[in-house]
């Protein structure tokens, strides 16, 4: 069984790659996706972790925020990317020095509010990784300034709120060449995420983005519901895409989604990773 979709303290996950890659041994999974927001850089301590689990594969991946109109969201994954020096990397590493940016205005806009809360308080939640909004809405918790992190978001941090700055984002096509120089499978994560309750609506959308080079859908997901699979699913035939599954996994700042538990309780089929290393291999 496999979860190509979880995220470490690289980005805005509570365990570290090392930790990550136990945990999926543990529960028995034989494929992992490490995949962090805009980020690789969990990605080789994770390789090197899973040289002490000889039964667990990485899929070593990333998720890319997208430019999307609202209230949809687009996230991108890539999976089986190169993670080395290179242009990729490179310009995934503007990506993260624009978010460091981001953080830093959104920083200043706490003492504006009267939040006492420091950067310091924020960096004490990320664990050594890339700061994001859910390590300030941890912190906002630990200083007893709001009740839940989804409170903090509620009231502080969800976009168009107080303390929100938008972030630098991709094109979707912009996002899917990204992938596809880094010698990845783009892959659209979370489709119900996109908002688009229409299925004629939501089936031209992903026609676009095939158009585009999508490679895959996201169709097992741990939010999904048995409707919105079996929809996503027969979509991803129709247009000739690979199918992909995932958990989401963060730890502590969703509690409730457990790594290994996708759709029916259980963990994605291993039978899907030939077809997404397929599309790799022809990016």
């Amino acid at each position: 069984m496999i979860d190509l979709h979880a995220h470490t303290t690289a980005s805005d996950g509570s365990l570290t790659p090392t930790e990550l890659v136990a945990l999926a041994d543990e529960i028995g999974l034989a494929a992992l996706g490490v995949t962090d927001h805009d980020t690789v850089g969990g990605l080789q301590e994770a390789v090197q972790a899973a040289e002490r689990h000889p039964g667990l594969r990485i899929v070593p991946g990333i998720e890319i925020g997208v430019d999307y109109p609202k209230p949809g969201q687009f996230h991108l994954l890539g999976y089986f990317v190169h993670y080395g020096e290179g242009p990729f990397r490179s310009r995934i590493e503007y990506l993260q020095e624009n978010r460091a940016n981001r953080n830093q205005l959104m920083a200043q806009k706490f003492a504006e509010h009267g939040l006492a809360l420091s950067w310091e308080d924020v960096l004490r939640e990320s664990g050594g990784g890339q700061v994001g909004r859910p390590h300030m809405a941890r912190a906002m918790v630990t200083k007893g300034l709001v009740a839940t992190v989804q409170e903090a978001f509620d009231r502080w941090l969800a976009d168009g709120k107080p303390l929100h700055v938008p972030k630098v984002k991709l094109s979707p096509g912009e996002a899917i060449e990204l992938v596809h120089q880094g010698g990845g499978a783009a892959v659209l994560a979370h489709p119900k995420f996109l908002q688009r309750p229409n299925p004629d609506d939501l089936a031209e959308e992903l026609q676009r983005f095939a158009d585009l080079g999508l490679d895959g859908l996201e169709c097992y997901y741990s939010q999904h519901t048995p409707e919105e699979t079996a929809f996503y699913l027969a979509e991803a035939k129709r247009l000739g895409l690979a199918v992909s599954a995932g958990s989401d996994f963060h730890g502590v700042s969703k509690p409730h989604v457990h790594l290994g538990r996708i759709f029916a309780g259980a963990a994605g089929a291993d039978d899907l990773l030939p077809a997404l290393e397929a599309r790799a291999a022809g990016a």
